[in-house]
């Protein structure tokens, strides 16, 4: 039987291992999303973010935003939607994002609005069946910057080949105190991705 000394140093040099590794997935996690990766691609994909009554929330907002201007700039020529339907809500969130992209002036014809999606693994699956049958998986993924590690992950595991390209304009990405939270709960949520998503 292990004296209680042993114990506490095992269970210290366990603590201190997950501690290491929790902060060098932050590391990576910062990293990914400070960098602007958009490149040449097949589709530009919007994660989704809160609507209010029909109307894309600041953070869908900025993503929505920054999707069209990819658009613009000639990155793909398509965007998809991404985004489930919320509590008392009628319309997903990626049909109301959808919605926005062609009121300020993108061809309807170029923006898809994906069928609901509760999660952003659910919404990483649809992308995968709209590429399904497809011969180039080439996609931008926008998103504020702590999503896009997971994000890049799991589209992996979907066959896809992501590129990643973070919203600066997000009221996520303003509040210092704000990301850090979300940049903090990605060190646990990235691992469980790789490790449970292939």
């Amino acid at each position: 039987m292990p004296s209680a000394r042993r114990v506490f140093k095992i269970s210290l040099s366990l603590a201190l291992l997950l501690a290491v590794g929790w902060a060098a997935v932050v590391i990576d996690v910062l990293i990914t999303g400070s960098r602007e990766g958009a490149a040449p691609a097949d589709a530009i994909a919007v994660l989704g973010a809160a609507q209010y009554n029909g109307k894309p929330s600041p953070v869908f907002k900025a993503r929505l935003e920054k999707a069209a201007w990819l658009y613009r700039s000639g990155k793909a020529p398509v965007i998809l939607v991404t985004g489930g339907i919320g509590n008392r809500d009628t319309v997903s969130e990626a049909e109301v994002g959808r919605r926005y992209l062609t009121h300020i002036g993108l061809p309807g014809d170029s923006v898809i609005a994906l069928p609901p999606s509760a999660t952003t693994v659910s919404s990483v699956g649809q992308l995968g069946t709209w590429f399904k049958d497809r011969p180039s998986k080439r996609v931008d993924l926008v998103s504020d910057g702590f999503h896009l590690l997971r994000l890049r992950i799991l589209a992996d595991r979907q066959g896809l080949v992501p590129f990643t390209s973070p919203t600066k304009a997000s009221p996520i990405s303003a509040s210092l105190r704000t990301n850090a939270a979300y940049v903090a709960a990605e060190g646990w949520k990235v691992p469980v991705a790789w490790l449970f998503y292939r």
